[in-house]
C-alpha cells in the first residue's frame, strides 16, 4: 500500500463538499495541505485552490489514489459513474464516507466490492453556515474508528445523531428536508402578515428574525419546544388564539403526514 499524501478527498466539490471543508479546516481537524478535491469544473477548482489552499484535480482517480478517506458528494444521478471512476485506484484501507441522497451503504459496497469499509451520512444545507443537523449510519464492514472519524468531520459544522440505516429515510425526511418546511412556514407567515395589512419587508424581516430567534431559544434552553410554546402562550391571549386555530385545522396531523410521505419516496428512490 502506498502512503497517502491526503487524510481526506473528495468526489465532488460544490457547496456541500466546500463547506465541510471548511468546517474541517475551522475546527482544527484538517489542514489545507491535507484535502484534496476532485470536481470537473474548472472555476470550482479555481475558487476552492484558490480560498481555500486546496489540492484540486479534474480527476477522482487521482484524488482517490491519493487520499486516505474518500467523501463521495455526488449527485445522486452520478452515484455510479463517480463509483466506476474511483474503483480501479482504491485500495482496501480507503475509507469511504458518503453524502450521497437515496444511496445505501450496501449498493456502495457492491459496486466496489467485498470488505469495502462505508459509512453513509445524511447533512442538511445549514452545514453551509455551521448549523448543520446530520444524521450517520455504519456499513457492515466500517468500524468504530470509521464512525468517529466521521462524526468528528460532521460534528464540526453542526450536530450529528447515530441512526441504523434502516432510519436514514426518516433521517432525511426530518433533518434533510427539513430546512425547506421551516422556510415554507416562513413564507406562509409573511404572505399572511401582508395580506393583514404589513409592508412586504416589514413582513419579511420580522418572520425571518422570528425564526432565527426561535431557533437560538431552542438550542439555547433546557426546555423542550412543548414547554417554549406553553411558555409563550398566554390563557385567553393573541397566541392562544392562533394555536387552537392550527389544531383545529389539524396542523400536526399535516407535518406527520408530510414527513411519512417524503419517508415514502425516499424509499422509493433508495438504491
Amino acid at each position: 500500500m502506498n502512503e497517502k499524501m491526503y487524510k481526506l478527498g473528495f468526489i465532488g466539490g460544490g457547496n456541500m463538499a466546500e463547506a465541510i471543508a471548511r468546517g474541517g479546516i475551522s475546527a482544527g481537524l484538517f489542514k489545507p495541505t491535507e484535502l484534496f478535491i476532485a470536481d470537473p469544473s474548472a472555476p470550482r477548482r479555481e475558487l476552492l485552490a484558490g480560498e481555500l489552499g486546496i489540492a484540486v484535480s479534474a480527476e477522482s482517480a487521482e484524488v482517490v489514489g491519493q487520499s486516505e478517506s474518500i467523501l463521495l458528494a455526488v449527485k445522486p444521478q452520478k452515484i455510479e459513474e463517480a463509483l466506476q471512476q474511483i474503483k480501479p485506484a482504491l485500495d482496501p484501507s480507503t475509507l469511504i464516507i458518503s453524502i450521497v441522497a437515496a444511496v445505501s451503504t450496501g449498493f456502495i459496497e457492491k459496486q466496489l466490492g467485498p470488505g469495502v469499509r462505508v459509512v453513509r451520512v445524511m447533512p442538511n444545507t445549514p452545514v453551509l453556515v455551521g448549523a448543520g443537523a446530520s444524521g450517520i449510519c455504519q456499513g457492515s464492514a466500517a468500524t468504530g474508528v470509521d464512525m468517529r472519524f466521521a462524526v468528528s468531520i460532521f460534528g464540526a459544522c453542526g450536530t450529528v445523531a447515530t441512526v441504523p440505516e434502516s432510519l436514514m429515510d426518516v433521517v432525511t425526511s426530518l433533518s434533510g428536508s427539513g430546512p425547506a418546511y421551516v422556510f415554507y412556514l416562513a413564507e406562509a407567515m409573511t404572505a399572511a402578515a401582508v395580506s393583514l395589512g404589513l409592508p412586504p419587508a416589514d413582513a419579511q424581516l420580522l418572520a425571518r428574525q422570528t425564526m432565527i430567534g426561535a431557533g437560538r431559544l431552542l438550542e439555547e434552553s433546557e426546555d423542550s419546544a412543548s414547554e417554549l410554546r406553553r411558555k409563550v402562550t398566554s390563557p385567553g391571549g393573541f397566541t392562544e388564539a392562533a394555536i387552537n386555530t392550527m389544531a383545529s385545522q389539524r396542523f400536526a396531523d399535516i407535518i406527520a403526514a408530510a414527513l411519512a410521505a417524503a419517508v415514502k419516496r425516499g424509499s422509493e428512490l433508495s438504491r
